[in-house]
């Protein structure tokens, strides 16, 4: 019997690997390249912080890509070995089912107790640190966030577009588009620019040479009727008005984290604060709520891939993937309902979020049982 847990576990870690590998990666193309390209893309950022920023955000890839290999390791490998007739087999020798799996279900509970750790403390300190380390970075070499041929929106109220970079402070071809509630106040194209840093008051100024201004003009509605904006109006400027942008907006603000950076301390305490306060906490308690719920999805995962696996008799690993990626999406859909409806307590959002992990143990546990009586 030892040979033969060793044998199913051995099968599952070697392919949870795998697949914790490519959903993570994959994860990390999507989600996170978007945050770290800025970066990545700067000769003024050394390498070893682009290298840091990824490692404080791999805890957030593997809190997802973790429940979803389990998923897809199950699956995979139970269905070769239903479609090898290797469960027959087994058995064949008195061997049930259920005891079959027990290994496989305490890896389950091993990887809901990682995810948990990582859920829960891990993940949303990473986060806070990497927004606090690129800030730093920002400060530090303001140029750095000036990258070629690319729309930057880090500064409040700013988008830039840098056409080519001559030194760490000189710049060709320069767009400026500053954004006033949602509506376009201003363009600027200057030819040249000088970008200068002001750490002292946290700020980089853009000193513009050969500068097109097209600003937009009020015109009187009549009548004594509020203003309309008109068309843009062109200003040329051998040397325009140097423009400031604020680098303190993007500073982490210590003490007043989003709901989202919160650990579950963290959001406990601030339940217990608001209610204290008379202030509606369902918003907090939706997210204290996801993120216990979600660190059981490592065994739900595990109980309906069993189950599954064998139903479907498939090698095929596009199978294993497409399943696993289908139960997912039925996953997560109950997540983001629940955080849809965190403003509507009326509607127990911070309960919905535990819904996918009722259904699929649930199910799969009847799966596993019928399973284990048929087979």
């Amino acid at each position: 019997m030892k040979t033969l847990h060793r044998y199913v576990a051995r099968q599952v870690l070697v392919t949870l690997a795998m697949t914790v590998a490519v959903f993570t990666g994959l994860f990390l193309i999507v989600n996170v390249l978007k945050e770290i390209l800025p970066l990545l893309l700067s000769p003024q950022v050394p390498f070893t912080s682009v290298l840091q920023a990824v490692a404080m955000l791999l805890p957030f890839g593997l809190v997802f890509a973790l429940p979803m290999g389990l998923l897809t390791a199950t699956l995979l490998v139970f269905g070769r070995l239903s479609a090898d007739q290797e469960l027959t087999a087994v058995r064949a020798g008195g061997v049930s089912l259920l005891a079959l799996v027990t290994p496989v279900l305490w890896i389950g509970v091993l990887a809901s107790g990682l995810s948990a750790f990582a859920t829960l403390e891990i993940a949303p300190r990473c986060r806070v640190a990497f927004k606090e380390m690129t800030y730093a970075l920002g400060m530090a070499r303001p140029t750095a966030l000036l990258v070629e041929q690319r729309y930057i929106s880090d500064f409040p109220g700013w988008t830039i577009y840098i056409g080519k970079r001559r030194s760490d402070a000189e710049f060709e071809n320069v767009l400026l588009y500053e954004m006033r509630g949602g509506q376009l106040v201003q363009r600027i194209h200057a030819r040249h620019a000088r970008v200068t840093p002001n750490p002292a008051q946290q700020e980089i100024i853009f000193q513009l040479f050969e500068a097109e201004i097209f600003g937009r003009a009020p015109t009187g509605a009549g009548g004594g009727g509020t203003n309309v904006v008109g068309d843009l109006s062109p200003v040329f400027f051998d040397e325009a008005p140097p423009v400031r942008l604020d680098l303190s907006a993007a500073q982490p603000s210590h003490g007043q984290r989003k709901i989202s950076e919160m650990t579950a301390l963290q959001l406990w305490a601030e339940r217990r604060e608001l209610e204290q306060r008379g202030v509606d906490a369902t918003p907090v308690l939706v997210n204290l709520n996801r993120q216990v719920s979600f660190s059981f999805a490592c065994l739900s995962f595990t109980l309906i891939g069993i189950p599954l696996g064998l139903r479907g008799h498939r090698r095929e690993t596009s199978f294993g993937i497409a399943a696993a990626l289908l139960l997912t999406a039925v996953y997560y859909s109950f997540i983001i309902l629940g955080q849809s409806w965190e403003t509507r307590p009326e509607m127990y959002p911070h309960l919905i979020v535990w819904v996918p992990n009722f259904l699929f143990q649930g199910i799969g546990a009847w799966l596993l049982w019928r399973a284990n009586r048929s087979l």
